[in-house]
């Protein structure tokens, strides 16, 4: 009984869990971590060198830096949602019973978030450089309102990965760079969802607050090369690894009044450990810078994405038994991007960027947690030099997704017979707005 409860709890939450920590990249993976980088729509993540953000766009890069530096900045993201036609039930399958549950769809369920970054680049000679950074690269929030018509299948989802990366690279000759560097990754995070209670499943105003919580930490790598055959055109080629966690947590679910609930059956209060081994995918960028002229250089890339490793979420208890085992089908996604920078005078440079970025969900598992699909990207940016060792960029993306559809149904087996089937549909259509800015000081 016990684990059956465990099921309604964990099933959607640490789904969400997968989902959510594929923060922008047609799931939810962050790029943020470059402003002068977003002002062309990062289409010279890996070849472009213009400051110490190239520590994590291709730590090959950093050997092409003339002195140490240190850039650090933030995008703020504005997330406009709206829903439209949505519709939730339950069904008590053995009873044949259905009732529509009432509820609002507001949208706007992501709150205006800042992503920070801080990196710093130290060529030590003309061959070795070492290199620093701490940034976010995947994380997620999603907030509805109370009373969210779909609270049954999802009502709160925040998971937050911070990375630490060491790096060093080398330059052998005009040519030819290379680079490598670890990364320490911490994740934690808090779901929720409103769980109908074991003896009223289809009582609204007795659901249970199923509350999840769970964090761990790992470590990856990432490798990168240049090329640069003419001092005109640089190739880069970046290569982040897979990181893997087993996420350690606990359970909650409480009744409207606060306290712990139990289980019917055996009084047991309703709270347990659990875990997930949860793998956020390796990447890979290729990217060309090309300068046309003393003032202009043009830049196109593609980034491929292993988002397949998301096939299945398998959840256990401590015991090693099963909780739950859902097909999650992710496919492996691509990006790409094109974008241009042209040298208005010696102290600004202007820029700008599109950016087309593949979902790797498909339409069957799409959630109300993470309700996204094919975006379009269009940035804009300027970059202000007003002394030799100081520069200051700005950067401002639109971002707008293809409309989509979300039609989730599972089924909750809360209590000793009741099985009570969860429906929720609804038309949704995204919008982003991003806002960057950063400092860089050459010392």
């Amino acid at each position: 009984m016990q684990n059956k409860f465990n099921r309604i709890t964990w099933a959607v939450a640490i789904a969400a869990a997968a989902f959510a920590s594929q923060a922008n990249a047609g799931g939810y993976q962050i790029n943020e971590q470059s402003v002068s980088g977003q002002g062309y729509g990062h289409a010279g993540r890996s070849s472009n060198v213009n400051d110490a953000t190239i520590v994590f766009g291709n730590p090959a890069g950093m050997s092409f830096l003339d002195r140490a530096q240190l850039t650090a900045g933030g995008t703020y993201l504005n997330v406009n949602s709206r829903i439209r036609n949505a519709e939730a039930s339950r069904t008590i399958v053995n009873a044949g019973l259905t009732v529509e549950t009432d509820g609002s769809s507001d949208g706007d369920m992501v709150p205006g978030t800042l992503i920070p970054f801080a990196f710093y680049a130290h060529p030590v000679n003309e061959q070795l450089a070492f290199g620093f950074g701490v940034y976010a690269p995947f994380g997620s929030k999603t907030e509805y309102e109370d009373g969210f018509v779909g609270r049954n299948l999802g009502n709160y989802t925040e998971l937050r990965v911070i990375s630490a990366q060491p790096t060093v690279s080398y330059r052998f000759n005009d040519q030819w760079s290379v680079g490598a560097g670890i990364t320490y990754n911490r994740v934690d995070g808090e779901l929720r969802r409103q769980v109908p209670a074991p003896l009223a499943p289809n009582d609204p105003d007795s659901d249970l607050d199923s509350r999840v919580e769970g964090d761990d930490d790992g470590w990856g790598y990432n490798l990168g090369v240049i090329f640069q055959p003419v001092p005109e055109t640089t190739f880069g080629l970046t290569y982040r690894s897979k990181v893997d966690y087993t996420l350690t947590g606990n359970y909650r679910a409480t009744n409207p009044d606060g306290s712990v609930a139990v289980n019917p059956l055996t009084g047991a209060a309703l709270e347990d450990n659990a875990r997930l081994n949860l793998v956020t995918p390796e990447t890979i960028n290729f990217s060309v810078t090309q300068q046309m002229s003393d003032r202009l250089k043009l830049m196109a890339g593609a980034s491929w994405v292993r988002w397949s490793r998301f096939d299945e979420i398998h959840v256990t208890n401590d015991a090693g038994d099963t909780i739950t085992r859902e097909n999650q089908d992710y496919s492996n996604a691509w990006a790409y991007a094109v974008g241009g920078e042209y040298q208005l005078n010696p102290q600004l440079a202007l820029r700008a960027g599109v950016t087309l970025d593949f979902t790797p969900t498909s339409d069957q598992y799409r959630s109300a947690r993470i309700p996204s699909d094919d975006r379009r990207i269009f940035s804009i940016g300027a970059g202000w030099t007003p002394m030799d060792n100081l520069t200051l960029d700005v950067a401002y993306s639109y971002l707008t997704e293809r409309s989509t559809h979300v039609d989730q149904t599972r089924t909750d087996h809360a209590g000793t017979a009741a099985e009570t089937q969860l429906n929720y549909t609804a038309d949704y259509k995204n919008e982003a707005h991003g806002f960057g800015a950063q400092l860089t000081y050459r010392f």
